[in-house]
């Protein structure tokens, strides 16, 4: 037995669900011990997700005992806190490459597991994902459940009550828990109601329950009657108890609130909700970042993390980014102009705005996981004279496409969205990649959409969008910080020729894209070939004077962090086709696939975006001819 196999003596035993339920009673609290410690010792080391898997170790341990997965679909919306899932399904060997190129996602994905129902990222699909499953087993005669995991954070986006909404009618085996740790949904009062939902989270109870009312409806004449009326007094009662008639009135039976960090009570409250004929809600209450006192303490600071020390807590991440640099623009103009205001979708940390809610905070709105609503929003301040900023990431902006056209670019209100996390993300892989933006909002009218490079790009960009541009402009920026070595001043103008004017060779490129450009200019320029750079800022539209600076070459050569379908690149080639341009142009970017997780760098190397593929496409582009 090696150190590991010492050190997680239970976990390192468990390689499917059936050895969870054949683990005694009795060792259930050090396996929870085990696998926070492996928890913390493989993010600390990979960075990921802590403290919402930290807070949901023994619910997942009571799913998997109490439910016959994974014949019995476990949903986990967003997937983020499913590491305790991973370790118990098979995937303790490989744990230690988590978010690893080649390595298990840092989300669930079907692909990896059969315990992994759906690719999950983005929050609020699991009821919606979960009635569907239970209908379909309904329709063929399924006895298996269907359970969706979701915390109180996601519970805010609007299409859980559309899905909750639907599958209170609907009926079927559909078991939803809510996950609530941190702001109480169903406040209980006192010590009745505690001890009440105690009770009712037993099997017992429901045993009762359902032999009374079926005592009761064989009573003749009056057992019906009474039935009925002492289901009203009851609901009365428990609706001031639990304030949990929400739930009831739209279809759900209730059991809860509920500890989550007591296996033996969730295992009892998941065995009574499947006694329910019919959906049911299982509330319970954990702590976020539980059994590492600093995610405690700092829930959201150890939400997403970098690499980190565990003794001490310390991230390796530099606080210097885009992000950081975007939220202190952003501040500094506010400060000259009360008409700027800020707006996420609860990203307020990740997206820089930390310190302009700090400064604003009567200008400043968090509307929760609801991008669609804040876009709608964002049309309404606009159209009371304010100038709203919605910062939000690429891979959620694919959320609100319908408001962006309908409520955004229609209305011609002036508002700006701050794309975040534009392009590669790297280890979060498929679901977050930023790659799709620009193809979303290419063909929408009264739109600008700037790419900055570099900070002072970033800077000019908020300007423009703020003091020259109307109705709506987005400004797309890169996950990360700027290179250190990059020594280039840029103009802020919408496009610039860098090198020789005369050349009869373009690169063309936008973004963070432009920096492996540039490093692969001066080998490209020492071969003999004359080179010049065209570099957008601003995408769309595409400014004139790129199209006129291309028109002149014999050869043109795109490079585009996002999708080759839709994007810039495509756009550029079709405007230089309309001028009858009849050199070469080759357009390079990321074709009709979904992007796995990686490190960044990888990523641009792997799709031939880096400077040495640079090199290498222009200088060998004659070689078949």
């Amino acid at each position: 037995m090696d150190d590991s196999e010492n050190k997680y003596r239970i976990l390192s035993g468990i390689s499917s669900p059936d050895d969870l339920r054949k683990t005694d009673e009795s060792e259930l609290g050090e396996l929870c011990s085990e696998i926070r410690e492996k928890l913390i010792e493989t993010v600390s080391a990979n960075g990921g997700h802590l403290a919402s898997n930290l807070g949901t170790v023994e619910l997942t341990v009571a799913l998997h005992r109490s439910f016959d997965t994974p014949r019995d679909k476990i949903i986990w919306d967003v997937g983020h806190q499913a590491y305790t899932h991973k370790l118990l399904t098979g995937r303790y060997n490989d744990f230690s490459t988590l978010r690893k190129e080649g390595g298990i996602s840092g989300f669930v994905r079907p692909d990896e597991s059969e315990y992994d129902t759906f690719y999950e990222g983005h929050a609020g699909t699991s009821v919606s994902q979960a009635a569907g499953i239970a209908a379909s087993n309904k329709i063929k005669g399924s006895k298996n459940y269907a359970v969706a995991v979701i915390g109180d954070g996601s519970f805010g986006n609007g299409l859980v009550y559309e899905a909750m909404n639907s599958a209170g009618e609907q009926g079927g085996r559909l078991i939803v828990v809510l996950n609530d740790n941190e702001m109480s949904i169903n406040e209980s009062v006192g010590g009745v109601a505690r001890h009440l939902a105690v009770v009712r989270s037993k099997p017992e109870y429901y045993r009762f329950k359902a032999n009374t009312e079926k005592l009761l409806n064989h009573i003749p004449l009056i057992g019906r009657h009474l039935a009925a009326f002492l289901f009203k007094i009851k609901t009365i009662i428990k609706s001031y108890l639990y304030k949990s008639s929400f739930f009831e009135d739209i279809g759900f039976r209730y059991i809860g609130p509920i500890d989550g960090h007591d296996i033996p009570t969730l295992c009892e409250a998941f065995d009574s909700a499947k006694m329910v004929d019919g959906p049911t809600v299982v509330h319970i209450n954990t702590v976020k970042g539980k059994g590492y006192d600093f995610a405690e303490k700092n829930p959201d600071l150890y939400h997403g993390v970098s690499e980190f020390n565990v003794y001490t807590g310390q991230s390796s991440a530099d606080d210097t980014n885009y992000s950081a640099e975007f939220g202190r623009l952003l501040t500094e103009f506010a400060s000259k102009d009360r008409r700027i205001c800020a707006v996420t979708a609860a990203m307020m940390l990740g997206t820089g705005l930390d310190k302009f809610f700090a400064a604003f905070p009567d200008r400043s709105f968090d509307v929760g996981i609801a991008e669609e609503h804040a876009v709608t929003f964002c049309s309404g301040l606009s159209a009371g004279g304010l100038i709203p900023v919605f910062a939000v990431y690429s891979t959620f902006f694919q959320r609100c496409v319908d408001q962006i056209i309908h409520d955004g670019a229609l209305q011609r209100n002036k508002m700006i969205i701050a794309v975040d996390r534009a392009g590669f993300v790297g280890e979060d892989g498929e679901t977050h990649q930023g790659i799709f933006d620009v193809s979303l909002v290419e063909g929408i009218p009264n739109t600008t959409v700037y790419s900055p490079a570099t900070y002072s790009d970033l800077s000019r960009s908020l300007y423009n969008a703020f003091y020259k541009n109307e109705n709506l402009v987005i400004v797309r920026y890169p996950r990360g910080r700027m290179p250190e070595d990059f020594d280039y001043e840029c103009s802020g103008d919408d496009c610039e020729i860098i090198g020789e004017t005369d050349a009869d060779t373009a690169v063309v490129t936008y973004g963070r894209e432009f920096f492996e450009v540039c490093r692969a200019y001066p080998e490209l320029t020492g071969s003999g070939k004359k080179i010049k750079i065209i570099k957008l800022n601003r995408i769309k539209p595409l400014p004139s004077e790129a199209i006129e600076a291309a028109l002149d070459c014999t050869e043109v050569y795109f490079f585009e962090e996002g999708t080759v379908g839709g994007g810039i690149g495509e756009r550029f080639g079709l405007n230089l086709a309309e001028k009858e341009f009849k050199g070469r142009y080759l357009l390079t970017g990321i074709n009709d696939e979904f992007v796995p997780h990686a490190s960044v760098c990888s990523l641009i190397s792997k799709y031939k975006l880096d400077s040495k593929s640079i090199i290498k496409i222009v200088s060998e582009s004659n070689s078949d001819e």
